[in-house]
């Protein structure tokens, strides 16, 4: 009987993610970068489709650029298609990520993507990072399965008061598990905005800052399409998100933890394409954080 059930819940599960697909492919004509987020940095650097469906995100010697969500949120499912850089990036980073204050406030809580270019033929270094009351230092560095600089990609977060899921094409790349109790390492509190931006990072990005932007090959080029943002938006002065509910199917039971079969993606992911975690650097931290026993 609990092995039905649980079979039950899971073809549930998939069912309400599959329409929720769909439901956001359909509506991507109506959709525009406008409606959802305001321009950051250098708006010069910042090209649209005719549509509005595309927004291109370029870096040059003299400046870089970023968009964030006219809103924030607090827990939900938030992901966007990413064409990066092609060519020759070294030291150009990609930023992708959730923030709960749009300057680099000393008690941020965040959620990093940050893409990593190499020099032509190199594979791009996905790097995922957590911050927690301004602390980060959580890095795990992943090598991609595709070539993310030919077409468009799926990367999404999953956040819900139990885990924190990086995606890649909806395979799970990193899991980021909570334990239920106060703590300092798990964002929780605090709403977020989406944010992305562009810039020159050559003094760490690519070995380590050995290799250095060639701002001959400039300008450097990132596209973005089909945000969506299935989550609690916040919205004061009572916002909904100070509790959760378990009304939305990202803060069910079933997202509590991976299935089946992104457990099995998860476990290829480890074994074959992470190249770093904080959570393996015994001479970086001899005692291991807490959440790495999670």
């Amino acid at each position: 009987m609990a092995m039905s059930y649980k079979l039950h819940s899971w073809l549930l599960l998939l069912l309400t993610t599959t329409v929720l697909s769909c439901i956001s492919n359909a509506s991507a004509d109506s959709f525009s970068f406008k409606d959802s987020f305001d321009l950051t940095g250098a708006e010069d650097h910042i090209t649209t489709s005719p549509d509005g469906q595309v927004w291109s995100l370029s870096l040059d010697k003299k400046a870089g650029c970023g968009f964030q969500t006219k809103d924030r949120y607090r827990f939900g499912w938030f992901s966007m298609k990413l064409k990066l850089v092609g060519g020759d990036s070294a030291g150009v980073v990609t930023a992708y990520y959730m923030c709960s204050d749009l300057g680099a406030a000393p008690d941020r809580d965040e959620l990093d993507f940050e893409f990593l270019g190499n020099r032509t033929g190199e594979p791009y270094t996905i790097q995922t990072n957590v911050y927690k009351g301004g602390v980060g230092g959580r890095e795990m560095r992943h090598q991609l399965w595709f070539d993310p600089t030919e077409d468009f990609h799926t990367y999404s977060i999953l956040w819900n008061n139990h885990q924190i899921v990086f995606f890649a094409d909806r395979v799970p790349i990193r899991v980021y598990k909570n334990n239920g109790k106060p703590n300092n390492f798990f964002p929780s509190e605090k709403p977020m905005y989406m944010l992305s931006s562009i810039w020159n990072a050559d003094d760490w990005a690519t070995r380590g800052g050995l290799e250095k932007t060639d701002w001959t090959k400039a300008p450097f080029v990132s596209s973005y399409k089909d945000f969506n943002a299935d989550a609690c938006k916040w919205e004061n002065p009572f916002p909904k998100c100070v509790a959760t509910t378990g009304d939305n199917w990202w803060d069910q039971y079933q997202t509590w933890s991976l299935t089946d079969s992104q457990n099995e993606d998860s476990s290829w992911v480890w074994r074959n394409l992470v190249i770093y975690d904080y959570c393996k650097d015994y001479e970086r931290f001899p005692k291991l954080p807490e959440e790495c026993s999670l």
